[in-house]
């Protein structure tokens, strides 16, 4: 056995895979409900846009999984956040608010030079951390339960509040694609830190995705289009591949429609975000039919 195997064999017996999947093995995981696949619309900001997309969804005939906030918290007034609930709670779907502030926020500039921008979203300091856990009492005390992290660290603690009771046991820690998770290792590491769902970097490749679903059991949250800010690029001729290798999955769809992630979306753009889906759903129906959807009401 040469050096290379060595290190492939001791991966595996870590429950890791030995390397890219470049045989595409077809995923045997499913949603509890028995789905390969969710449909999940990022980047809705508020209320009013977020009725507008769920109104547009209704007429394709479609319908959500999960709608994600991306601004912050911090960013919503009570009144807002406890609309989005209640829009939520109407149509059957998940909501996920994101937790801010972050780096982008804070007080440093380092975040926007070439080397700073590494950091990402990542938070800065222990207050950073503390005004976190504040978010997520606030927006749980207002019936909210998925949340959006852009920090390990972050992460781990909230996971550790979750079992301790300072929030609620049911909420849903979703990772985000900016937190730059891209190799099997480093989902099997959030799997364990209590994350609920990983959205990997928006450019990974599909026998690396397979990887990943080899080494995790949680969903795996997909871009398949992009804002022009992380490329712009479209993969909805690649969607049905994506449920296949890496059920139970969430297809995160409409980013195309908006310059950066996190787009202030209008009544428009929510329309055009309902389109994409609906354009990724015949994607399916047409290279993938025998693919199971979770049904309507399937949370968490």
């Amino acid at each position: 056995m040469n050096s290379m195997e060595e290190t492939r064999a001791f991966l595996r017996t870590l429950g890791l895979p030995g390397g890219d999947a470049y045989d595409l093995p077809t995923s045997d995981k499913r949603f509890a409900d028995g789905g390969q696949y969710r449909f999940e619309v990022p980047g809705i900001q508020g209320p009013a846009v977020m009725e507008a997309l769920l109104e547009e969804i209704d007429k394709y005939g479609l319908y959500l999984h999960r709608v994600t906030q991306t601004k912050g918290i911090m960013m919503l007034t009570d009144e807002e956040i406890s609309k989005m609930v209640e829009l939520a709670r109407t149509a059957q779907t998940d909501l996920v608010l994101a937790i801010g502030p972050r780096a982008t926020t804070d007080t440093s500039a380092s975040v926007n030079t070439p080397e700073g921008c590494r950091m990402g979203y990542r938070l800065r300091g222990q207050e950073q951390i503390v005004r976190s856990i504040e978010e997520v009492k606030r927006a749980s005390g207002l019936g909210c339960r998925g949340f959006l992290i852009y920090d390990e660290g972050c992460l781990w603690v909230l996971n550790e509040a979750r079992k301790s009771g300072l929030i609620p046991s049911d909420c849903h820690f979703k990772m985000s694609a900016h937190a730059g998770c891209c190799n099997p290792s480093s989902a099997r590491l959030l799997e364990l830190n209590g994350v609920d769902s990983i959205n990997p970097v928006r450019d990974i490749q599909l026998q690396m995705l397979a990887s990943m679903r080899q080494a995790v059991s949680v969903p795996i949250d997909i871009h398949t289009e992009n804002p022009q800010s992380t490329g712009g690029f479209i993969r909805h001729y690649e969607a049905p591949e994506m449920v296949r290798v890496a059920s139970p999955i969430y297809l995160k769809t409409g980013g195309s429609v908006a310059q950066t992630h996190s787009w202030d979306s209008t009544v428009q753009d929510a329309k055009k975000r309902a389109k994409q889906v609906s354009l990724v759903a015949r994607m399916i129906r047409e290279y993938y039919p025998e693919a199971v959807q979770s049904p309507k009401g399937s949370l968490k």
